[in-house]
């Protein structure tokens, strides 16, 4: 006897919206009429099917003045590697923008023959690189975590992409299991005594590429806003001229770090100005702009992905 077909999930049905609106050129109207739903309804389930990762948009066609911003970006900071991607205009999510490009950037790596140790920061970008990026074998490859993925509380960090990627690329991965920031020197000690924890931090000082998010460190820093430090702790870095964070680290306007490893409580591994191995930042935003250039202009990172705007602005203080 037959068995009767299961019934379509909300997955299914956004999946199907994604696909006609962005494959077939239909229109919402359309998609409400050919799914049987509401125009209302079906506006959800395209918006669904993006939030959810099942529809992947890009542009292969290499645009003219997002070209020159790479070229110019890699001439002003000596860089590896850049890539711009259009802006999606003022007010816009850039995370939106520079998703996308730093999926594809990520993939290059992924798709290389050659094993590779890839280490991997946190943050709204770094997670929107990996939502954004298409599902591959990858398991010659290993990742590992650059940054703790405690929180104060205890609970997992909510950014920490290093799991979700893994399950998208099939391969070795290695978490932090430590605190983003120790309450303590004694602390911090006793983590990175532990033997699994030097393992995976020794890995990530020698990895072969790096992905990281730049945090910027006004009054909306994301390690103020994450819980991981004070009001209190904030203003006094910002007096010290602290203008970003890479990894926890925190740095000001030249890319000099202002904590040195000897005393520190960060989990995260520090990333060594001057690399010759690729240490790409995934960033973009007005806000970012101070942190992203100082970060390029010691060599903290020698490769970005950021949007056009961002880019403009980095070059207009170059």
């Amino acid at each position: 006897m037959l068995q009767p077909e299961s019934e379509p999930s909300q997955s299914d049905d956004a999946a199907r919206a994604g696909w006609l609106y962005y494959v077939a050129g239909m229109t919402q109207d359309q998609i409400a009429r050919e799914l049987g739903v509401s125009r209302q309804r079906a506006q959800r389930l395209v918006s669904r099917a993006m939030a959810e990762g099942l529809v992947h948009v890009r542009i292969e066609h290499p645009i003219a003045a997002c070209l020159e911003l790479e070229q110019a970006l890699v001439e002003s900071f000596g860089l590896l590697r850049a890539r711009v991607a259009p802006g999606l205009g003022a007010g816009a999510d850039a995370v939106r923008a520079i998703a996308p490009a730093a999926a594809q950037e990520l993939e290059r790596f992924l798709a290389m023959t050659d094993p590779l140790v890839i280490a991997l920061g946190t943050g709204r970008a770094l997670r929107g690189m990996v939502d954004a990026m298409a599902a591959l074998d990858a398991p010659h490859h290993r990742l590992v975590s650059m940054i703790g993925n405690i929180a104060p509380d205890g609970s997992a960090s909510f950014f920490d992409v290093i799991m979700r990627i893994a399950d998208k690329v099939r391969a070795p991965h290695y978490p932090m299991p430590m605190p983003v920031i120790a309450s303590s020197r004694a602390e911090f000690e006793a983590f990175t005594a532990l033997g699994p924890i030097r393992q995976v931090r020794h890995l990530a000082e020698r990895a072969d590429v790096i992905f990281v998010g730049v945090g910027q460190m006004g009054d909306d820093a994301p390690l103020l806003a994450d819980g991981f430090i004070t009001r209190a702790e904030l203003t006094a870095l910002q007096r010290r001229g602290a203008v970003g964070e890479i990894a926890g680290w925190v740095f000001d306007s030249e890319g000099t770090y202002l904590e040195s490893p000897d005393d520190t409580r960060l989990g995260g591994v520090r990333v060594v100005p001057g690399l010759a191995r690729p240490a790409i930042g995934v960033a973009a935003g007005a806000s970012k702009v101070g942190a992203i250039r100082a970060a390029l202009k010691a060599g903290i990172l020698n490769g970005i992905v950021t949007d056009e705007m961002t880019a403009r602005a980095i070059l207009s203080r170059a």
